[in-house]
């Protein structure tokens, strides 16, 4: 290789590991991938408004998109509001299928009704469904994660479909919906949109392979995550009135659902060195917090309720993860005399992929050439994704995206984070998935499998 980095590699640096044929294909392949084409999808993703439980109209945008580029897609309905897209590029039955998948509903709305106060005084630009390109950059809501992921998908099957790769296993281009971790918002037909609810949907109704990629962010191959479990916390004290407060017996909800919450974060920064390992710090939040009548603020309630996000990783089982957060509340309990308790309501198990696997290894190739230098692990991580769903079912998966933008002519924060794009990163994203793509669907299934042909 020349050069110590992607500035100094040429194309054919950043092939390297693939045989003549299957460089020439990945070659012709990233001639369709242009940063205007990416811009163009990607304007077109964020215009279109995609909450969970929303995603009928832009899954119906990327099935014509993808089918006009002859991708052979189509539209999978959930119910009348909700619906998955996909495509297949067909091989010749004797290689091994490969789906890249990418979610593709937005984490908050973009209207006033349902972000508001929660996610800050006032809805930014960026925080609309409504696409703003800056030059190389685009914002608006879900730009980067997960619209901007998406797009490299949809990138990618064109690409490879219009360069006329000769395949031998399918490839399958899926769009989520209710990837994002989330139940149903007010108004919604089904409690269970979200949580990978599309995912799961997908696979049940057939749309399988033999290996996945999903795009999500963070430029490494990730081959490991963690699950998150959901507790409603209930906090007890007594029902009175704030004129009687100093003659009859006096124990707030509200303020012991505080002090619960102080030593809940205490004790989450614990439990994740605890349970840190291979490339997840599973982390744990105090999500929300409900109790008391608003129009009647004389009184106090008899409970108060507190809804916990727990993160696990794949070696901590939810019931393992249960038993511990329950017993914590029981330290709490005895230190401080409030009635505390919990019910877990919501879980999903960690997953892990075998390093060795070939999507692994073909992923983590790609990335080293592209980058010409050994892969870089990026360890500590806390964020759950379809990938689980994915594994859990039996399908192998890694993760694989673009990394945050940091040089804006913004701020960038949380939000900011996922709603702005850069569309030089979702070129070189796009070329990964291409690279993994050909160096998989081109094979016989015995090269992958380490079978004798």
């Amino acid at each position: 290789m020349t050069g110590g980095g992607p500035e100094g590699l040429t194309e054919l640096d950043e092939l390297a590991g693939l045989d003549e044929r299957r460089r020439a294909w990945a070659a012709e392949a990233w001639r369709h991938i242009t940063t205007d084409r990416l811009r163009e999808l990607i304007t077109g993703l964020v215009d279109i408004p995609s909450p969970t439980g929303d995603e009928g109209p832009l899954a119906a945008h990327i099935a014509d998109t993808l089918d006009a580029a002859g991708c052979h897609a189509r539209v999978q309905p959930v119910d009348d509001r909700q619906a998955n897209a996909w495509a297949r590029l067909a091989g010749d039955g004797t290689g091994p299928d490969l789906m890249l998948y990418a979610p593709i509903d937005t984490l908050t709305v973009g209207e006033e009704s349902e972000d508001l106060p929660w996610i800050g005084p006032e809805l930014r630009d960026d925080m609309r469904p409504r696409a703003t390109v800056h030059g190389d950059l685009v914002t608006g809501l879900g730009a980067s994660n997960p619209k901007g992921h998406a797009a490299c998908v949809m990138m990618a099957a064109e690409a490879i479909r219009r360069a006329g790769v000769p395949l031998t296993g399918d490839l399958v281009a899926a769009f989520g919906a209710g990837g994002m971790p989330t139940n149903a918002r007010p108004g919604g037909v089904r409690y269970n949109t979200g949580q990978g609810a599309g995912c799961s949907f997908l696979l049940e109704q057939g749309v399988w392979t033999d290996y996945a990629v999903i795009a999500k962010p963070g430029w490494t191959v990730s081959w490991d995550e963690v699950g998150l479990v959901w507790f409603e916390v209930t906090v007890g004290g007594l029902h009175t009135y704030v004129g009687s407060r100093h003659r009859l017996p006096y124990d707030n909800a509200i303020a012991n659902a505080g002090t619960v919450a102080l030593r809940l974060e205490e004790w989450f920064e614990k439990y994740a060195l605890r349970h840190t390992g291979g490339t997840v710090a599973p982390q744990g939040v105090v999500a929300s917090v409900r109790g008391g009548w608003p129009r009647m603020a004389a009184t106090t309630p008899a409970a108060c309720t507190l809804r916990v996000d727990l993160r696990i990783g794949p070696d901590t089982t939810p019931m393992r993860a249960k038993r511990e957060f329950l017993a914590a509340l029981d330290t709490i309990r005895d230190d401080t005399g409030i009635e505390v308790g919990a019910e877990m309501i919501l879980a999903i198990p960690g997953t892990r992929t075998d390093p060795d696997s070939w999507v692994c290894r073909s992923a983590i190739g790609g990335w080293e050439a592209l980058e010409g230098r050994p892969h870089e692990v990026i360890r500590g991580n806390s964020g759950a994704t379809d990938a689980n769903i994915l594994r859990g079912r039996g399908v192998p998966t890694v993760r694989v995206g673009m990394p945050k933008v940091t040089e804006a002519p913004f701020e960038i924060d949380f939000a900011r984070g996922m709603n702005t794009v850069d569309v030089r990163a979702m070129e070189r994203l796009t070329r990964h998935l291409v690279r993994t793509a050909v160096d998989t669907v081109t094979r016989t299934r015995g090269e992958v499998e380490g079978e004798p042909e």
